[in-house]
């Protein structure tokens, strides 16, 4: 049976939009996954949404909808996200799920049963945006030592989680586990908390003020606080996601990755829930940092927030999940900015990988026939014997090194270290020179095998990190590779792959960026209008009115582009797709408004950028200078997709 290997992310907040810190913790748990399976372990990654909690009532209560049909309306941002950034989750979770709400009524009664749930009287300072008490020292100035939002004293009668018993449980384990929580700075932080004694942590909320959450099995007059439902989901999601029941075979995950905002809800919280359910703890806690924006932290009101979307739309998902995760140390915080991005794009990508990989190629061409030569082992000399021996080490050591010990970063330069050598490797050996001399041609044969060769090395090397541009790599040098099989389940071997492969020319796997032409997915850029100028004389025939192909739609979410007050980017169904539109409607409706109305739209129109976001169409609005309204439908049965004429 092979080696199981179970890899969760935090459940993103459906009221959030996706934005990098999201991106990076579901790119990074990706990269492991993918590696795994190429290993040949049992892989299940799971990521998901928590959908619970008063955010979400006070949002579907302004939009007048059901909280349900709330996060049913979002849930798709999350998941169209993580298709465009090619990530492999096996399973995506919903805390809505019914078989997810009965295990935590299960845990919760059985944890109520073993007298390590009581009832008490309480009063705190309680945070709306949190969602949780604070105590008198915590508190900072009247405001949320957290978010920095002010924070209203409460007192109500709640159920109690007996933590505090835990507390010395689980120093020890810590003790005894010294790569339990990673990296080390993390764990010391941990450490720190649990000197101060551990309070009983507040697991429910009273229905008179929040509804929306999972009933209590023994009082139905509160439901579930939402850290203690969301935690759940690593252990639920194995009871009915995967093909099988899995919990006895995938528990405990190998590794939880989180932000390190939330490592004491998962290092204490979790952990002490799991002590009380006598469930084991998971083998490791990862907790990395956080991202800033040309050196400032990201801010909604700032407008510097970087939207996934748009670096992907503009650059590709391989080049953002590459920068990511070679810019700085899985654990430390990382700034983003529009220079180093494409500098990276530019100088690794575009000059080092693919011009590699282009050279290579053109050669066996021009030289070979386009077919990859047999070598001469009577050719061989020293520098074939480095390149092998540095592509065999890469493979078989340093990469499964710094995978387990989740060094992203030292790994991409182990990796673009052997791109370089054998970069240094053509230009000593100089294979052009030698296709001018019969004498030589077992030579230059040799040479161009080793090219060749290594790059195969190396485009196993790239998958878990860039799928698609591994998969282009295989594609033109001629090996028939399904990376959705375990490749390196056995240890790979030199002249694995025999020659005669047919190297197939084509496009540059990461063209040069013009940093001057670029626009930053973290700036604004100047308002660009979507429409044509008319001409002077504006009558237009039948002919030209039928070149519009107006639709019905309905507005499943919405934001705000960063930097204008006049934007609200918009996801649209239309039925057999969904759209991205720019609307200049914002100075008009907010995001909450928009969401769920049906309209009409453009769904033919040439896309656009507007302050750097892509829109897919236009939607139809009433106004000349500034927008009066919408265009809407009264009948909001409309199925989306309908034509309107």
């Amino acid at each position: 049976m092979p080696d199981p290997f179970y890899i969760t992310t935090p459940i993103y907040y459906v009221n959030d939009v996706p934005h990098i810190g999201h991106a990076y913790t579901t790119i990074a748990a990706d990269v492991l996954a993918r590696w795994h399976r190429l290993i040949g372990d049992e892989v299940f990654f799971l990521t998901g949404l928590d959908e619970h909690g008063q955010k979400v009532q006070q949002a579907a209560a302004k939009a007048g909808i059901a909280p349900q049909e709330h996060c049913d309306r979002l849930t798709p941002q999350f998941q169209t996200l993580w298709q465009k950034l090619a990530v492999s989750n096996d399973g995506f979770i919903r805390t809505t799920d019914a078989r997810h709400q009965a295990v935590v009524r299960r845990f919760l009664q059985r944890l109520y049963d073993a007298d390590l749930i009581y009832r008490a009287e309480y009063t705190g300072w309680y945070c709306t945006f949190d969602e949780r008490f604070w105590t008198e020292k915590d508190v900072d100035n009247g405001r949320c030592p957290d978010c920095q939002r002010p924070v209203e004293q409460l007192s109500e009668s709640n159920y109690f989680f007996r933590m505090s018993r835990f507390q010395q449980r689980l120093l020890d384990h810590l003790d005894a586990n010294p790569t339990f929580i990673r990296p080390e700075s993390r764990r010391n932080e941990v450490l720190g908390f649990l000197q101060k004694p551990l309070e009983d942590l507040s697991i429910s909320r009273p229905k008179a003020r929040l509804s929306w959450g999972i009933e209590l099995p023994f009082d139905a007059e509160y439901v579930t606080y939402v850290w203690f439902d969301a935690l759940v989901n690593y252990v639920s999601a194995l009871e009915y996601l995967p093909p099988q029941p899995s919990v006895d075979r995938l528990w405990p995950a190998t590794v939880h990755l989180v932000g390190k905002d939330i490592l004491t809800t998962h290092a204490v919280y979790w952990s002490t829930m799991l002590m009380a359910l006598e469930i084991p703890l998971p083998h490791a806690i990862f907790a990395h940092g956080w991202w800033t924006v040309d050196g400032e932290k990201m801010s909604k009101s700032r407008g510097n927030v970087v939207d996934p979307y748009a670096v992907v739309n503009q650059f590709g998902a391989d080049a953002f999940r590459y920068f990511l995760l070679r810019e700085i140390p899985f654990g430390q915080d990382g700034d983003f900015s529009h220079e180093s991005f494409i500098g990276r794009i530019n100088a690794d990508l575009a000059n080092g990988l693919g011009n590699l990989l282009s050279r290579t190629v053109t050669l066996i061409h021009r030289f070979c026939h386009g077919a990859v030569p047999a070598p001469d082992p009577s050719a061989v000399t020293e520098l074939e014997t480095d390149l092998q021996a540095a592509a065999g080490s890469l493979m078989q050591e340093t990469l499964p090194r710094h995978l387990q010990r989740i060094e992203f970063n030292r790994t991409l330069e182990a990796i673009w270290g052997l791109v370089q050598l054998v970069d240094q490797y053509i230009d000593k050996t100089a294979p052009w020179v030698l296709a001018k001399n019969p004498k030589d041609v077992q030579r230059l044969r040799t040479v161009l095998f080793y090219a060749a060769e290594t790059l195969r090395f190396l485009c196993l090397a790239v998958y878990p990190f860039m799928p698609d541009t591994a998969r282009e790599m295989a594609r033109q040098l001629g090996l028939p590779y399904d990376f959705s099989q375990p490749l390196l389940k056995d240890s790979i071997a030199w002249g694995d792959q025999p020659s005669g492969a047919t190297v197939v020319k084509g496009k540059a796997l990461f063209p040069r960026v013009e940093a001057s032409a670029a626009q930053s997915p973290s700036k604004p850029q100047p308002e660009e209008s979507a429409s044509s100028q008319t001409d002077a004389d504006n009558l237009i025939g039948i002919q030209d009115f039928q070149k519009v192909e107006l639709k019905v739609a309905k507005i499943i979410a919405a934001e705000r582009v960063p930097k204008s007050n006049k934007l609200l980017k918009l996801q649209v169904d239309l039925g057999d797709e969904q759209k991205q539109i720019v609307a200049g409607i914002g100075k008009k409706y907010g995001p909450d408004d928009v969401v769920g109305k049906t309209i009409v739209v453009v769904a033919n129109l040439k896309p656009a950028k507007l302050m750097g976001v892509e829109s897919q169409g236009m939607v139809l609005a009433a106004g000349d200078q500034e927008v009066q309204g919408l265009v809407t439908f009264e009948d909001t049965d409309l199925e989306p997709g309908t034509k309107v004429k």
